[in-house]
Formats: C-alpha cells, sequence, structure tokens
C-alpha cells in the first residue's frame, strides 16, 4: 500500500511516521514524506520606515530561513526512515499546501498521513488546519495524527450502516493484521469496539436495526481473528464516539467520512470533522 506522510519539522509529522511503522499493516507499505513549500505569501515589506530594497531583503531572508526549515525537515524524515526501516524517499515541493498534498496523496486504496496540527499555530505555511481540508477532499482513507505513536492495541470503529462506514470496516480487515506481538513474543488479538450511535427517537424497529448492524460487524471482526464487542448507545454521534474511545482507551478511532444522508443527521456525516477537530485520539477516517 503507498502512503504519504505530509510533514512540516513539527512533532505531529515525526509521529506520522513513526505511526506507519507501527501500525499492523498486513503488507509493508511504500511510504512517501511530502514537505510541501509555500512562498507564494511572502511579500517584501514596505512602509515609511523601510525602503524597497530592505523590504525584498527581509523577504529573501525569510525565505532563506524556510528552505533551511524544510531541509532539515526532510533530513529528519530520512533518518527516520532509516531508524524505523521504512521503504520510501523524502521530497519537497513548492505550492499551496492542501492543494499539493491533494495531488500526490494516494488513489483510493493508499493512505494519507497527516498531523492535526503544524509547526506553529502564527505560521501559516505549515499543517495545521490542513487536515480538515484533507479529510473533506482527499479520495483515499486520512489518518490524523493526534499523539505518539504506539503498537495498536483498542480500535474504536463508528459504523452508521452507510457505504463510507462500510468502507471503514473493510480497511481494517483487509489492512490490519488481527493480532500484534506483545513484549513476551507472543500475539494478542487487537480489541475492537464497534460502535453505533442512534438518534433519541421512539423507533424500535431503528434500534432493531442498529443492533444488527454492530452484531454483523463483530462477526466479521471476529472471524477474521480480531477481539470484538459491540456497544449502541443513545446520543450525539461524535460526542458518543469520543466517549465510548476514552471509556475503553482506543489508540485509534476509525470511522466513515460520510453518512447516510444530510436529513439523517444523527448519523456519520459531518460527525467525522467533529471527531477529528476533538477527540484525544489519533483518527483514520475512511470513504
Amino acid at each position: 500500500m503507498n502512503v504519504l506522510v505530509a510533514t512540516d519539522g513539527s512533532k505531529y509529522g515525526r509521529w506520522g511516521l513513526d505511526w506507519v511503522a507501527m501500525l499492523p499493516f498486513v503488507e509493508p507499505p511504500r511510504v512517501t514524506a511530502l514537505y510541501v513549500l509555500d512562498l507564494r505569501g511572502l511579500r517584501a515589506l514596505r512602509g515609511p520606515i523601510l525602503s524597497q530594497v530592505e523590504g525584498e531583503r527581509y523577504r529573501q531572508e525569510e525565505i532563506q530561513c524556510m528552505e533551511a526549515r524544510s531541509a532539515k525537515a526532510l533530513k529528519e524524515a530520512r533518518q527516520q526512515f532509516a531508524s524505523l526501516k521504512l521503504k520510501g524517499t523524502a521530497r519537497k515541493e513548492h505550492g499551496a499546501v492542501a492543494p499539493t498534498i491533494l495531488k500526490r496523496a494516494p488513489k483510493r486504496d493508499g493512505l494519507l498521513v497527516v498531523g492535526s496540527k503544524g509547526l506553529d499555530a502564527l505560521d501559516r505555511f505549515m499543517l495545521g488546519s490542513v487536515s480538515t481540508d484533507l479529510i473533506q477532499q482527499a479520495t483515499c482513507p486520512v489518518f490524523v495524527v493526534k499523539d505518539e505513536a504506539v503498537s495498536l492495541r483498542r480500535i474504536t470503529l463508528a459504523i452508521d450502516g452507510s457505504d463510507a462506514s462500510a468502507k471503514a470496516l473493510a480497511f481494517v480487515l483487509a489492512k490490519f493484521q488481527p493480532d500484534r506481538s506483545t513484549s513476551k513474543g507472543g500475539r494478542m488479538p487487537i480489541q475492537v469496539t464497534v460502535i453505533h450511535v442512534m438518534p433519541f427517537i421512539k423507533y424500535p424497529e431503528l434500534k432493531e436495526i442498529g443492533l444488527r448492524l454492530v452484531e454483523q460487524s463483530v462477526q466479521k471482526l471476529t472471524k477474521a481473528g480480531f477481539m470484538a464487542e459491540a456497544v449502541c448507545q443513545l446520543g450525539k454521534p461524535a460526542e458518543a464516539i469520543m466517549k465510548v474511545a476514552s471509556k475503553h482507551r482506543a489508540d485509534l478511532i476509525v470511522m466513515g467520512a460520510q453518512g447516510l444522508g444530510a436529513i439523517a443527521r444523527f448519523l456519520l456525516g459531518s460527525v467525522s470533522t467533529r471527531v477529528v477537530q476533538h477527540s484525544s485520539c489519533s483518527v483514520l477516517v475512511v470513504r
């Protein structure tokens, strides 16, 4: 599987590569670390104090600093490749950050990894809020890094019966090994908590459909070798998903990018954006 890791020299970019090395992929990934350098916003400083020549000099100095920062980030990425024993390359491109990442992102069968925050809240050239654009526009699954990489032990999988949530389940089944190595050299199944959030509506049929949906997913996961459990509850989807993930100490939340439709607002839909923005653990959004 082709994996693109967007990096900007921040800890989130470094954590992205760490996560790729730690995730229990069925097949070793082919990884590209991409640094996008956006110089379009730089303009020569002008005003009553600075001359045009001085303003241009400051601009060139800023460009040199940004170029040096990109070189440092790429050097660190290459060192990570070696230490993590990842197969891949590190490269730099110029342009607008989000569009350039989307242009180079893998197709539907790949994975895009991006940090939830960038190098600096004031540095608009770095990743930061770009992650929101990527989960809304990328054609491949997007892994949003929120924390340091760990050996994947517990997953919270949110489903709602939509095609996107079915693909989220399919991704876990097809791309992840069902167990992980332990410190004692053995293997232990990965725990998957399958959650379906139902609205505050008195429709028994809806509850039955939700329960059946979750049980079917649990059966598929169990058959594949995962340790799975079902959770059905009432509430607001984003809050309920994050609450369950926290309660079960999930290392990762997996969910679809789109739900059943705008009318069924209690289902996933734009909930993925809210979960990405507010979750305390990393999130994998599948479409």
